[in-house]
């Protein structure tokens, strides 16, 4: 497979080509901005003129597009992308959506004699610029045989969860315990606070305890205890606290769809939905301004 389209070349599609680039394959991408198309361009990214044009003759189309709503407008419209693909071409769609239009993806790209997988993923910015990005995979296994090459230079860890829609289905599990974590993280820094204890006495203990977890480490939500961390930095985003409360949305949706009813689950999306709501563009961690009601 020599020639692959993009389509979404933000802050995390704009590295995955980038890399798609540099490990040799010819990738056409399309963009709405102009900055991400101008940042592509100079990574190597022969820029073309729309989503359509983005899949016409590739062997290949990524996209990585903001929420459901956006898939299905690119590719599940009359004469879009899918359409454009080599015969028998895979579609791999990494973006975080909604099982549903997962799965309605799935089957319109098979019903065109194309491969899908939907794979969304972990890793954050670092780990597109990185290439070491973790994929959450749905689809068959012969889609995925076909895709570990391009996967390959994009992420370093690969994980077949199931049939259509079960990467997006992890995916909202993965992200539902991000944020309850954080919330919970958040929520003990400002009790230990209130009680005396100081931030880095419970970071230590935390870190060396049962209470220790990934959203401690990564999105400590209080400065000068983890190195690099967006507290340190004014909570400037690595993970925007909208984006959380996107995927906590997600989470609410696929378990309202089976008849689960989240507890936990919830009260964190209503935490986390509280603070988007003003000041959406922080970092995930920022979002112990709205437990700490003294701030």
């Amino acid at each position: 497979m020599s020639v692959i389209g993009f389509v979404g070349l933000g802050n995390m599609g704009g590295p995955m080509a980038a890399n798609l680039v540099k490990a040799g394959y010819d990738v056409q991408g399309f963009d709405l901005g102009e900055e991400a198309t101008t940042k592509a361009a100079r990574a190597g990214v022969t820029i073309v003129s729309s989503a359509d044009e983005a899949g016409e003759g590739a062997d290949v189309l990524v996209t990585m597009l903001p929420k459901g709503e956006h898939v299905r407008a690119v590719l599940l419209g009359e004469n879009g992308p899918l359409t454009r693909l080599k015969p028998g071409g895979l579609v791999v769609d990494a973006s975080s959506i909604d099982v549903a239009t997962s799965r309605d993806l799935h089957t319109a790209a098979t019903e065109r004699g194309l491969q899908v997988l939907d794979a969304p993923v972990s890793g954050g910015v670092a780990g597109a610029t990185n290439g070491t990005l973790t994929f959450m995979i749905g689809g068959t296994a012969d889609a995925l045989a076909a895709a570990m090459p391009v996967l390959d230079v994009m992420g370093s860890k690969f994980f077949h969860v199931g049939d259509a829609g079960a990467g997006q289905a992890v995916k909202a599990c993965n992200q539902m315990v991000v944020g309850a974590s954080l919330v919970a993280v958040s929520e003990a820094f400002v009790l230990a606070e209130q009680l005396g204890v100081s931030n880095q006495n419970l970071f230590d203990v935390l870190s060396t305890s049962s209470g220790n977890c990934w959203a401690l480490h990564n999105f400590t939500p209080r400065p000068g205890l983890v190195e690099g961390s967006a507290a340190d930095n004014g909570y400037a985003p690595k993970f925007a606290a909208a984006l959380l409360a996107k995927d906590l949305g997600l989470a609410a949706s696929a378990a309202e769809s089976v008849g689960v009813q989240l507890v936990v689950g919830a009260g964190a999306r209503e935490t986390v939905d509280k603070f988007a709501a003003t000041d959406g563009g922080l970092d995930s961690s920022a979002v112990i301004k709205a437990v700490d009601v003294s701030s």
